[in-house]
């Protein structure tokens, strides 16, 4: 179901009504525990620390972006009362660090590998196996292959009685306990199903013409479930046709029910659907969600539209989009998407909108001057809406979005910015509650823990500051909020 109100001519800035949302407030209202704030209670950041994790870490500027500060990436994660950070250090290796919850000071080893080429895509994603309570991390690839290192069982799950040195994690390997998935790997994203399972999302293929694709860890092996997205079908507009693309995911999200939930945006191979070769071929907002822990696939109405290593969803697919817009308008690929207490989806989006231009040039300049992010979001009878975030987004990169206990949402944009609305306005009401712009020195966009928020409550995000020059190395921080519990 497209979303027609918020087309790309329009101005995008009604407001949702309050009577279309019933069940919003209703599971707001349900997800509050007793002794806590009620329902209505709206979002709020208290700054609790910042912290340093690295002095000099790594720094170039590749695809507009760092290496270390990649959105998409698994770079903070928390459990067990402690928190987890990976990135690359000045002389190029591979680092993880841990700290105890409301601790300042980090401990930190490398891995033993080091980066192999100045690109942002190669980023290390950390994922927590809770069957064996290892830790996994996967780094270095685009469209390439990767390299992969897990420590000892019970590093994670039993911190205490292991100390924090090189040695507790093993050899780097290039394929998962020898699984090797593909030499064409891209966009590690670590999620542990509800039946305790560690899974692995990953492109396989290259920009416009790959597949999404998941692996599995049951606390012994890995295992590939295989490609559940086709590259194939053609795509047209009023510019021309595509006979190939990818499917960039902006996230992978189980809700209490068990259910998991994507949105996702597809790229296309041929420039000739855009109105420029200076633009983006991104283009829709699509939604799947599988109650099978990722095997088979279903659209927002409930029919089935794929099935994991055989059937796969495809551009072609019934219902599959649930905002409709064209490649003319620079929409960013890989942003964000949350579940909320009642087991409904949410997603984050950017782009130019139509008011501005209904042709993006120079998606970099178009997005830095004119993007702005929108909150997409499905009610419980099944309506999708859309409402624009009134903030200029100021950068060609992405935010991200985080739902607090009582449902509040809060927009991270670029250069450490925390946006928020409340659940009880239906996420109407936009305000700026902290803006970094001029006291971080951030460089762009940040890596959010979203495993911490549902933990402590606590809002922690991992930013590096822009460098004195174009390889400098440069400091990388933790910051801290306190949201509502």
């Amino acid at each position: 179901m497209s979303l027609s109100p918020n087309s790309p001519g329009s101005p995008n800035r009604r407001n949702l009504l309050r009577g279309a949302i019933g069940g919003a407030v209703a599971f707001a209202v349900g997800g509050a525990a007793a002794g806590r704030a009620t329902a209505a209670t709206g979002p709020s950041a208290t700054q609790i620390s910042t912290t340093v994790l690295d002095s000099t870490a790594l720094y170039f500027v590749s695809y507009n972006g760092l290496v270390n500060n990649n959105a998409f990436q698994n770079g903070l994660v928390t459990t067990g009362g402690y928190q987890y950070a990976v990135w690359y250090a000045a002389d190029r290796n591979a680092t993880v660090a841990r700290r105890a919850l409301g601790g300042t000071t980090w401990s930190k080893v490398t891995v033993g590998h080091t980066l192999s080429t100045d690109d942002s895509h190669n980023v290390i994603s950390a994922g927590i196996s809770p069957s064996d309570g290892r830790l996994h991390l996967v780094m270095d690839s685009h469209s390439s292959g990767y390299f992969y290192v897990k420590s000892v069982a019970g590093l994670v799950s039993n911190p205490a009685s292991h100390s924090w040195t090189a040695a507790q994690f093993g050899s780097v390997q290039t394929s998962l306990d020898g699984v090797a998935l593909t030499s064409t790997f891209t966009y590690p994203q670590f999620i542990v199903s509800p039946a305790g399972r560690l899974q692995l999302s990953y492109r396989t293929g290259v920009s416009g013409n790959g597949q999404a694709a998941l692996a599995e860890y049951d606390g012994s092996s890995w295992a590939n479930l295989g490609n559940w997205t086709s590259a194939t079908g053609t795509y047209t507009d009023t510019h021309g046709s595509s006979a190939a693309r990818n499917l960039y995911l902006h996230g992978l999200d189980y809700g209490s029910d068990g259910t998991l939930h994507i949105f996702g945006t597809w790229r296309e191979n041929a420039g000739a659907v855009m109105c420029n070769s200076g633009g983006l071929t991104n283009h829709d907002t699509v939604y799947v969600h599988s109650t099978d822990y990722g095997r088979t696939w279903k659209n927002s109405a409930g029919t089935s539209v794929g099935t994991t290593g055989s059937t796969l969803v495809s551009v072609t697919s019934t219902g599959l989009v649930v905002d409709s817009l064209n490649p003319d308008h620079a929409l960013m690929n890989q942003e964000s998407q949350a579940v909320d207490s009642g087991n409904l989806p949410h997603a984050l989006i950017s782009y130019v909108p139509g008011r501005f231009t209904q042709c993006v040039t120079d998606y970099v300049a178009g997005r830095t001057a004119y993007a702005r992010p929108f909150h997409v979001w499905k009610d419980s009878a099944g309506t999708w809406h859309k409402t624009e975030v009134p903030v200029a987004m100021n950068s060609s990169q992405r935010s991200q979005l985080v739902l607090d206990a009582y449902d509040n949402a809060y927009v991270v944009m670029p250069y450490g910015r925390i946006v928020a609305a409340s659940a009880s306005s239906s996420w109407t009401d936009w305000t700026v509650l902290y803006d970094g712009t001029s006291t971080l020195n951030a460089f762009g966009e940040v890596v959010v823990d979203h495993s911490r928020v549902s933990i402590d409550g606590v809002l922690s995000f991992m930013y590096q500051e822009t460098s004195s020059g174009t390889t400098t190395p440069s400091p990388l921080h933790v910051i801290d909020f306190q949201l509502p519990v």
